[in-house]
């Protein structure tokens, strides 16, 4: 009897651990993290997306943007915190202001020994890889496989470096590959995806080349647009300050068409080709040639943009067919906006609208709700902070910005940012250096007109100026109202906003006695 009891005891003991270690199994099993593809344009800008309507809408190929937008949700105020391709690139990888983490211009790099959103998703069981434009000038780190191109690269057959024959921007290095940029550069983003350990999650950046300039295009799109007129923004023969009260030149169409004359005089020793010379404005009067210029300018950034569109579905088709679509966060968008004529400009850096935003489309389909829209203010110090929060992640100290996953699923925040702050660094006389706050109705800059000794910055100032836009009765920015009456009180609220929202990021100007002096007879 003792023995039979003692054996019954055993067997009992027996299974209450075997259940209690199963159940414990079943505690500590980990969730299944999603996969991250990041996929990023140069100079994309919403105006030429469709899926923000305006006057392009109908002309523009966008298939599978549509098809994200239908599957996910679309960001109707994202914005970059300063529009300008290198600061921006390093602010979305390390979750910074231009001042945290020292990309100020185009001539800065991002110090390799510096935190970002790559290097936490690595050390956290993601398989990372780099495809495509870096611009950051030194070595990618945080990424298990990138294949990068020197500095802008090249539309027709590019060169790209690998860790395995890595060098910095400037210096020769990598592998001419023949073909097409944007096609390619989706070819090994997708050869990698087939080669990765199918065991972990991965997170992917792939970075277009297009839509910079000089807006090359592949040869299926060659006729595209052919014999068309396309619309011309409202503001396309605004030729200078006194149109609309603005207080900088800019950067003018007709700088877009001497960049074409100059390559044409010169092919071989111009930094760059163009497509569709010959061109000339010859014999034209000023508002003859500018609708010229902007014809062909647009037609050639349409053409070089279909060919993004394209190969956006070729991913989306990729993930589909290997299931994968289900688990995988997919975010197509822009490094900043651009103008395609706006204000009779081309190019970016400024904080008006067409510049600073961010086009921005987000698909999960267990999370986010097909067909969405979301209008709280996001800022591209904010994606690592999302990554992070996908991953499963507490985010890392480093990151200034706030995930916004919360509002991707119809949650906002109750403390969410009600406004914006933006500074751009790299100063010329004709696109002064800046710094403003934006809220969901005003905008307010300030141009202190100094390089500061930044990278690429010019020594020629220029006076200090102000502009403030009623964005609600306003939305295009065609009349600065900084000196209209009725918004007085409203521009002292924002001046006192600014202030704190510079400090809030960490752009104090200490160092800088030029910039005191500045502030204390402008403020």
């Amino acid at each position: 009897m003792l023995k039979r009891f003692k054996k019954c005891f055993l067997l009992a003991s027996f299974f209450l651990a075997s259940s209690t270690v199963f159940a414990q199994t079943q505690r500590v099993k980990p969730a299944v993290k999603p996969n991250i593809i990041f996929i990023m344009a140069d100079d994309h800008t919403s105006q030429s997306w469709g899926i923000y309507g305006g006057i392009l809408k109908d002309y523009v190929v966008n298939k599978n943007i549509k098809r994200m937008a239908a599957e996910g949700a679309v960001l109707n105020n994202a914005f970059c915190t300063n529009s300008i391709c290198v600061p921006s690139r390093a602010t979305i990888m390390t979750g910074q202001y231009s001042q945290k983490n020292n990309v100020y211009t185009l001539g800065d790099a991002l110090d390799p020994a510096h935190p970002n959103i790559a290097k936490v998703l690595q050390g956290n069981g993601y398989q990372t890889a780099l495809i495509g434009k870096w611009h950051l000038k030194k070595q990618p780190t945080g990424f298990d496989h990138f294949m990068v191109m020197d500095d802008q690269g090249v539309y027709f057959n590019p060169t790209f470096k690998t860790e395995k024959d890595w060098k910095d921007d400037g210096q020769a290095a990598g592998v001419l590959h023949k073909g097409y940029n944007t096609d390619l550069v989706t070819d090994y983003s997708i050869d990698w995806l087939n080669q990765r350990d199918k065991n972990k999650p991965f997170f992917m950046m792939t970075h277009f080349k297009a839509t910079h300039e000089p807006w090359e295009y592949p040869e299926r799109y060659h006729n595209l647009y052919a014999g068309l007129t396309i619309p011309e923004p409202v503001s396309i023969l605004d030729f200078g300050p006194e149109t609309n009260g603005r207080t900088f030149k800019g950067q003018d169409l007709e700088d877009l068409e001497s960049r074409w004359e100059q390559y044409q005089k010169n092919p071989e020793k111009y930094w760059t080709t163009y497509p569709g010379m010959p061109f000339t404005i010859e014999g034209l009067d000023s508002i003859q040639a500018r609708k010229k210029i902007y014809q062909k300018f647009v037609k050639d950034y349409l053409r070089c943009a279909a060919a993004i569109d394209d190969n956006i579905g070729r991913l989306l088709d990729y993930l589909k067919r290997n299931g994968l679509a289900e688990n995988t966060i997919v975010i197509y968008t822009s490094d900043q906006g651009y103008f395609l004529g706006e204000h009779g400009f081309f190019d970016k850096r400024m904080m008006y609208e067409e510049s600073s935003r961010m086009p921005f489309v987000i698909c999960y389909p267990k999370e986010i709700k097909g067909g969405s829209r979301v209008n709280d203010i996001i800022l591209n110090i904010d994606f690592a902070a999302l990554f992070a929060d996908y991953a499963g992640l507490k985010k890392p100290d480093f990151i200034q910005g706030q995930s916004f996953r919360d509002n991707l699923k119809g949650k906002t925040p109750k403390n969410w940012r009600k406004s914006m702050y933006y500074r751009y660094w790299e100063h010329s006389k004709d696109r002064p250096a800046h710094f403003g706050i934006r809220d969901q109705r005003y905008k307010l800059i300030f141009y202190y007109g100094k390089g500061l000794g930044m990278k690429g910055a010019s020594n020629e100032s220029s006076p200090a100026a102000w502009e403030f836009y009623d964005l609600s009765k306003d939305p295009k920015e065609l009349h600065n109202a900084m000196n209209d009456p009725a918004y007085k009180q409203q521009i002292a609220r924002m001046k006192i906003e600014l202030l704190k929202q510079k400090e809030q990021s960490g752009d104090d100007d200490s160092g800088r006695p030029e910039m005191k002096a500045i502030m204390n007879s402008s403020f």
